[in-house]
């Protein structure tokens, strides 16, 4: 399989200037080199990354991936093209997969990658959404998507951006798509995927799975969650 790492952040609410928001680092590495890691380790090798503020200190960083073991190839985005908007860019990296893994990174997390695929592969939805509870996150109140789902853990809705009161489930910024999902992207950007692409899947019909995980998932968002996520990061590691 295959994987994309959505890294065209800006970081603006983190105030960093010098370095694009996935190379902060967390426990002694950047956050993407955590996701490059992760993916590595469940066998994930070929990976895609996007890029727009301050590219180059990724680029230079990782370089093709070998010191990793993983094998990096990057598309450079001008102008921010959205979640959704950069995968649409990078469909032929793509061409050989039916499915494969989207990631952000700047999320930090532990999920188990084998058990999502395992879930995907077993329900065969168009996509396969990871998803905590907010309340037992490391940064709990978390903006995400706030999602709905039955006994079943189909998606029922999706709803970009901050709860605003809703009991739910968040996005945790883990993806498996089937390769079909290019088709419905359009070529308009930026789109995204939160606020775009599912709610008009789950219009259209298409079958949306959530996998719920226990894993811990630290977003890097504002200093101040960022801050309070990193205390009990070191509390739960104590």
């Amino acid at each position: 399989m295959k994987a994309l790492i959505l890294a065209a952040g800006l970081g603006k609410r983190l105030g960093l200037d010098d370095i694009p928001k996935p190379m902060y680092e967390i426990d002694g590495k950047p956050i993407l080199e955590h996701n490059i890691l992760l993916l590595k380790k469940y066998g994930i090798l070929d990976i895609c990354i996007t890029l727009h503020y301050k590219g180059d200190v990724i680029k230079n960083y990782f370089k093709d991936g070998s010191k990793w073991g993983v094998n990096i190839n990057y598309s450079f985005e001008n102008e921010l093209l959205g979640t959704s908007g950069a995968l649409k860019n990078v469909g032929s990296f793509f061409n050989d997969e039916k499915s494969f893994f989207v990631i952000y990174g700047d999320n930090y997390t532990s999920i188990n990658l084998d058990e999502i695929l395992t879930v995907h592969k077993k329900t065969k939805p168009i996509a396969t959404i990871a998803m905590f509870d907010p309340q037992k996150s490391l940064n709990s109140g978390i903006a995400g998507g706030v999602i709905k789902i039955d006994e079943e853990n189909n998606i029922l809705c999706f709803i970009e951006g901050k709860g605003n009161g809703l009991n739910g489930y968040v996005n945790a910024g883990i993806y498996i798509l089937e390769h079909e999902i290019l088709s419905k992207i359009p070529d308009k950007f930026p789109s995204d995927f939160g606020k775009d692409i599912f709610p008009k899947l789950l219009n259209e019909g298409y079958k949306l799975k959530s996998y719920l995980t226990d894993s811990f998932v630290l977003a890097i968002d504002t200093q101040e969650a960022l801050k309070k996520a990193e205390e009990a990061l070191k509390k739960q590691r104590a």
